[in-house]
């Protein structure tokens, strides 16, 4: 019960950010909820901050970790292996060869040119190449990074996702990738799944079909990524990180999916999950905004931001070669 002030006041203002992200205004403009609801955050935190009760900080805190985890089971219910199997090994080895490209690149430049602290290369890294903020969240899950890294981390998913909403469109028009591959071009390297939808629905609706099914394709990747690095920091016994713990989120994830592919639950009740789903990220994002300190981003400076933008770049141009030659 000790949590329970903080997440209530962490839901009245994603209650807010959720239903104000429901009117005609910001859909026209694609802005969804966790965005808008890591923005107000950042401005409590930082403008308001003093105001804020100590009595709320655990439950603030507990809303930005384990209410996320919760968020990453319910995810499952957005992806089937039917879809998955539809689209096929094109949509499949895009998604790998963009995915790991992406990470190596991001991780390698991140730690060796721009010497940046290895925590938020792989946060920034994870977040572009597989499935944004979720995959930022659910990788600071093992990693306990700071609370300033991650929304670092999420903030450059937001700013180059959201570019990426306007540039696909009018990169189709180009025809540098033809439309039977475009959408397995959008899914393949667009940060979050509603930039996905916003930018693929804006070219046909065949090619917002495929590019969504890509896409939530490239979300399942997530899960062997977090074994990989829960390998990897288990190795690190000389750190501070001995013990890391199994990523039951993750497999329950997986589980998820699969119930999901069985169709047992009526539509009405699947909708009704996304939408709690969609609630409880908009919570832990509005979390993770208040737990942000802008002087401690400042001191960070502009080099993870021209990282996660030449890992956009590489994105598009790179990903564009491997719809069009490679898959």
């Amino acid at each position: 019960m000790k949590n329970i002030k903080g997440i209530i006041f962490c839901s009245i203002f994603a209650l807010a950010a959720y239903f104000t992200c429901k009117c005609g205004v910001c859909q026209s403009i694609n802005l969804n909820s966790l965005t808008l609801a890591i923005i107000i955050g950042m401005i409590i935190g930082n403008i308001f901050n003093k105001f804020i009760p100590a009595e709320f900080r655990e439950g603030i805190t507990f809303s930005a970790k384990r209410l996320l985890r919760l968020a990453i089971v319910l995810y499952g219910f957005r992806i089937t292996f039917q879809q998955i199997f539809a689209v096929g090994l094109q949509g499949f080895w895009a998604d790998v060869i963009m995915l790991a490209t992406t990470y190596l690149l991001g991780y390698y430049l991140g730690t060796r040119v721009f010497k940046l602290d290895k925590d938020l290369c792989m946060l920034t890294a994870i977040g572009s190449s597989v499935c944004g903020a979720a995959a930022v969240l659910g990788t600071d899950s093992m990693l306990k990074a700071d609370s300033h890294k991650v929304s670092l981390a999420v903030s450059t998913v937001v700013l180059f996702g959201t570019i990426s909403m306007f540039l696909y469109p009018f990169l189709a028009g180009l025809g540098i990738v033809p439309e039977s591959s475009f959408g397995i071009y959008i899914g393949s390297t667009i940060h979050e799944v509603a930039q996905v939808v916003a930018a693929g629905s804006a070219v046909s609706p065949q090619v917002c079909d495929t590019s969504v099914i890509v896409k939530l394709t490239r979300v399942m990747m997530l899960v062997p990524y977090l074994f990989l690095l829960g390998l990897y920091l288990s190795k690190k016994s000389h750190t501070k990180r001995t013990k890391v713990p199994m990523p039951w989120f993750a497999i329950l994830f997986v589980v998820m999916c699969g119930f999901n592919s069985l169709n047992l639950l009526p539509a009405a009740v699947k909708s009704g999950i996304i939408e709690f789903d969609v609630f409880l990220l908009t919570v832990a994002m509005f979390a993770l905004g208040v737990e942000t300190n802008f002087e401690k981003i400042k001191g960070l400076g502009l080099k993870p931001i021209l990282l996660a933008g030449i890992m956009f770049i590489w994105l598009v141009v790179f990903g564009a070669c491997t719809a069009r030659f490679i898959v």
